[in-house]
């Protein structure tokens, strides 16, 4: 875990993302601009970028900012996702955390992404010093 909280490196992305839910007929046509896809029994939930959903006129969930932790962790790993947000949540700093098969990618409200980032900065710093 250590290895892995020493090499964070995260990176913040530029564009602004959005939660919302989107329909089964909408799906082919937003498909290539959404970053994240998940069906979930009350529908399809997206996460793609703001211009998109204010284009397409869907009710959204806020600003989001995507920050990519770019170790390479492997989905076996246990407990990098509890250090992250537990370290979001001590600063009042919601975080969605999306694991992909190659990084993890924390989504954090848009006023408070710089904080955020700072803080899984301060994470790498700790570790490698520890």
């Amino acid at each position: 875990m250590e290895k892995l909280l020493r090499n964070l490196d995260p990176h913040m992305q530029d564009e602004v993302y959005v939660f919302c839910r989107i329909e089964d007929s909408q799906l082919s046509d937003l498909l290539g601009d959404c970053l994240c896809i998940f069906r979930e029994c009350e529908g399809l939930s997206a996460i793609l970028p703001l211009s998109l959903a204010e284009r397409c006129g869907l009710e959204t969930s806020g600003g989001f900012r995507q920050i990519t932790l770019q170790v390479f962790s492997s989905l076996d790993a246990v407990g990098l996702t509890a250090a992250i947000v537990t370290e979001l949540a001590s600063a009042g700093i919601s975080a969605n955390v999306v694991a992909a098969l190659n990084h993890d990618h924390v989504f954090v409200p848009q006023d408070q992404a710089q904080q955020a980032l700072q803080l899984l900065r301060g994470i790498c710093n700790r570790a490698q010093y520890s």
